[in-house]
């Protein structure tokens, strides 16, 4: 499934929020010139490629380990709970390709690397040269933020951080996208004919955004209502005051050196998350 030139490479989550931006960024970039692309689905294997990768053929099934062993380089945006069924099995089998993964699931594994090559890339490189094979995306918030302390990192200036970011609803995925935009919109049908007559009370509008929060959408990917409010904690408890959201900002720049502290919460924002960031430096020594 590999030509001289050009490897194949498996694309596993193309059409979801992640996968999307990836593919779009690809298209941008003509690195699909450099790939033999094999798009696999959970859902549709059979169904047609997408358009945008000439020659891609027929979706494969995600699920397919055979299918998926051939393949020298996999790319996944799918999920964690993907990566916890197909990983492991296909290295269990004995497959030693790169498996490049946006999902969390394998960032703690001391056989992994984080990617984010504007400020690893020496770490990046040393892992592929020594055998490294699963390279994994770091959380998009830490990520931005570690992107702008860059050079106070490589030298060594960063003694401890804290950091207060607000994440957009995005960083869920498609489904809690799609909840947060259908919440927008059961708030609105409930007081439309308020809102079309100038005369009516405001305050009674806000009474009834209120109740219908409080009962009336549905909120099953977030586990509460976001639409017009805020949620101050994102992801599972982990029984010592901090979410697992808040402890990704510690232990992933503590990786490249300095701890770090964080808290966290959940916007409305569909796509731009925020952050302010405190970091006391190490005084400078001059020659």
């Amino acid at each position: 499934m590999t030509t001289a030139a050009n490897p194949s490479v498996g694309l596993v989550g193309w059409r979801g929020m992640v996968g999307s931006v990836l593919m779009q960024r690809m298209q941008e970039e003509g690195d699909f010139a450099n790939i033999n692309p094999v798009f696999f689905s959970t859902s549709n294997a059979g169904g047609a490629a997408p358009s945008f990768a000439d020659g891609a053929g027929k979706l494969e099934n995600a699920f397919d380990i055979e299918t998926l062993a051939k393949l020298p380089i996999i790319v996944t945006a799918q999920g964690g709970d993907y990566t916890k069924q197909v990983h492991g099995e296909l290295r269990s089998r004995g497959w030693d390709g790169l498996w490049i993964d946006a999902a969390s699931t394998l960032r703690m594994n001391d056989d992994s690397i984080i990617v984010l090559d504007p400020i690893n890339r020496d770490v990046i490189d040393a892992g592929l040269s020594g055998g490294v094979k699963d390279y994994i995306g770091g959380n998009c918030t830490v990520s931005c933020m570690l992107m702008g302390l860059g050079g106070l990192f490589k030298n060594n200036l960063v003694e401890w951080g804290t950091s207060m970011t607000y994440q957009a609803a995005s960083g869920g995925g498609a489904r809690h996208m799609r909840e947060l935009l259908n919440q927008f919109g059961t708030l609105n049908n409930e007081v439309s004919s308020e809102l079309d007559d100038p005369a009516s009370a405001i305050l009674e509008i806000d009474r009834k955004v209120l109740a219908t929060q409080r009962s009336g959408v549905d909120a099953t990917q977030f586990g509460v209502p976001l639409a017009g409010s805020l949620i101050p904690w994102i992801d599972a408890d982990l029984g010592n005051g901090q979410s697992k959201e808040e402890w990704k900002a510690g232990w992933k720049p503590t990786r490249s050196s300095a701890p770090a502290t964080e808290s966290r919460a959940r916007t409305t924002l569909s796509w731009t998350g925020s952050a302010s960031v405190s970091v006391p430096c190490a005084p400078t020594r001059r020659p």
